[in-house]
């Protein structure tokens, strides 16, 4: 019977690939409570993985086309909105699997682009893979929904807010930069935090979908039904990585949070707006 010790040194690191733990998953009689915690807990690094990118690079998308949306040139407009019409009215589990169906018909020498003076050839053979592939869908699915929270926000911009802007001389980038963006980002800011939130819980679906986990890495829930499968008992596993998400809620939560106070700095303590988890329960 292992050790929390030796189960720290076998699984700590082990969803990073069989080169940075024990070569075989435990099995059967020989997963101890250590083995489930730990190995577990390694494979949250590729939900925060997934998280963390998703959100930085959703945001400027999704800045851009809440712009985009909110643009009177109807050839702006409109593009803009089928997107986010099209990814926030389909089921997330279907994009993955239609995305890496998608994926697999790319030819694997990749794609070349010409440029007249040279040809530019892209590596597609990544993006049949969860770290790659998996990551790409996530940042389209959280860039549309994140674009209607931020267009949203446009839209209820007190309308004496800009035409104070327009009276101090303000236009283009510079009254975008210190009018528009702020406003829009104190607005939208407790509800894309639950986005934030519901996007992390989201990326237990990268594996449970058609991306395939090689050499067994996976994410947090990829072994918590690992461990199901060999124990058959879902009251441990299932536990631990609801425990381990509760406290990656927390912690968004506390970080978001950080941001809210910094956006609303310039209020009244009285008048400013406080940061609640909101769940949304039906998506």
């Amino acid at each position: 019977m292992r050790t929390c010790l030796e189960s720290l040194q076998g699984y700590g690191l082990r969803a990073l690939g069989r080169q940075y733990g024990e070569n075989l998953l435990p099995r059967g009689l020989d997963i101890t409570l250590c083995d489930q915690i730990f190995l577990i807990g390694s494979g949250l690094m590729w939900n925060i993985y997934f998280a963390a990118i998703a959100i930085v690079i959703g945001f400027f998308l999704a800045t851009g086309v809440a712009l985009a949306k909110f643009s009177q040139n109807r050839w702006v407009n409109r593009p803009a909105s089928a997107f986010v019409f099209i990814f926030r009215g389909s089921p997330l589990f279907i994009q993955f699997f239609f995305f890496y169906a998608v994926f697999i018909l790319l030819p694997r020498s990749g794609v070349d682009i010409p440029l007249g003076f040279t040809t530019l050839t892209l590596d597609t053979s990544a993006l049949t893979t969860a770290q790659v592939g998996g990551l790409v869908v996530l940042v389209l699915n959280t860039t549309a929904y994140s674009a209607e929270l931020f267009y949203g926000a446009l839209r209820s911009i007190p309308k004496g807010d800009l035409e104070a802007a327009d009276a101090y001389g303000l236009h283009g980038f510079t009254k975008f930069r210190r009018i528009v963006f702020p406003s829009m980002l104190r607005l939208a800011w407790p509800s894309y935090t639950n986005e934030a939130i519901f996007l992390t819980h989201s990326t237990t679906l990268v594996f449970l979908s058609a991306f395939p986990a090689r050499q067994q890495s996976g994410e947090a829930f990829y072994y918590a039904r690992y461990f199901v499968d060999q124990t058959f008992n879902p009251f441990v596993a299932y536990p631990i990585v609801a425990a381990y998400f509760v406290a990656l809620t927390l912690a968004i939560i506390g970080i978001f949070a950080l941001a809210n106070l910094r956006l609303n700095r310039h209020l009244p303590r009285e008048r400013r707006q406080r940061l609640w988890f909101r769940p949304q329960y039906i998506r």
